[in-house]
């Protein structure tokens, strides 16, 4: 079963600036991908490790305007469809709106691994890291497709102890993950992606637990994570670490969906006016209640 996956993220940055950074190669490498080579209205292609089978460029220019992106992306060896569009706003303030065709739905993505399964968090992973690059701030991340390992470490400008709140009180960490989740703070305690309502006996489980320095998290036999915090000149430097998984079937999905939160992490901490940037996410399978949203 396949259907459309819609995300919708708001940019501070006029939709000029959001089209070039879309379609500018030299852009592209920084927030997208190792290679890109751009020749509009011909040409528009991206890959390397930073890109799901990489090896070659798999994409093909559809069409391409002042507002709107269009090209097939052939993944597991079929042909989908993605197309950016990009609105105004506000002066200065812009709406960018991604949908790809022909992908599983949530569930089938998170039992699958073929590339098509991860799509769904790498855009919300690659998206993040567009408008931190069109907001003039440092990408978080970007998943390299040819290692297993999975290991990340970064600067939050905000004390170890702010950021440790943030990690385990489920009310902030509704705020800036952007779903529901239900976390018992001590060893052995439940964790619930959805709540506890939807989920009153989740596999996941603290393994450990060090106030204001570290919490892991079985979620399940073949996956672990792991937050260390540290002090680092005022801020804190946060080490993320996701281990459990066969070497041979890297569980990618996951790493890009807490590591785009990660993303948003660090922007709620550092934004003296945060918002979320997501507006709008449509994915089939998603549970009822799973997402949040401050009107709930």
């Amino acid at each position: 079963m396949t259907t459309p996956m819609r995300l919708r993220a708001r940019v501070e940055a006029p939709g000029k600036d959001v089209h070039q950074a879309l379609t500018d190669a030299t852009a592209m490498r920084i927030w997208l991908a190792e290679k890109a080579e751009v020749e509009l209205p011909t040409r528009y292609e991206f890959w390397g490790r930073y890109t799901p089978e990489g090896d070659v460029p798999r994409q093909r220019l559809l069409h391409v305007d002042e507002r709107t992106l269009r090209y097939t992306w052939t993944l597991d060896g079929q042909d989908t469809t993605v197309e950016f569009s990009i609105a105004d706003e506000s002066p200065g303030s812009s709406i960018l709106t991604l949908s790809q065709t022909d992908l599983p739905t949530l569930q089938e993505s998170i039992e699958g691994h073929g590339s098509r399964h991860v799509m769904h968090t790498h855009w919300a992973m690659y998206i993040a890291n567009l408008v931190d690059h069109l907001e003039g701030r440092e990408i978080t991340m970007r998943c390299d497709f040819t290692s297993p390992e999975m290991r990340e470490q970064l600067v939050i400008d905000a004390p170890r102890s702010a950021v440790y709140d943030s990690l385990i009180d489920p009310s902030k960490f509704r705020r800036w993950f952007g779903a529901n989740i239900d976390i018992e703070p001590h060893v052995g305690g439940r964790v619930a992606m959805g709540g506890f309502e939807l989920d009153p006996d989740p596999q996941a489980r603290i393994l450990e637990l060090e106030p204001d320095r570290k919490c892991t998290i079985q979620w399940h036999p073949d996956m672990v994570s792991s937050w260390e915090l540290e002090d680092s000149e005022g801020k804190t430097r946060l080490t993320f670490v996701q281990s459990g998984f066969d070497d041979g079937r890297p569980d990618y999905g996951s790493w890009l969906g807490w590591m785009s939160g990660v993303a948003e992490l660090r922007r709620f901490h550092e934004l003296k006016d945060w918002r979320p940037i997501w507006l709008e996410v449509e994915v089939e399978g998603m549970p009822e209640g799973m997402l949040y949203s401050e009107s709930q």
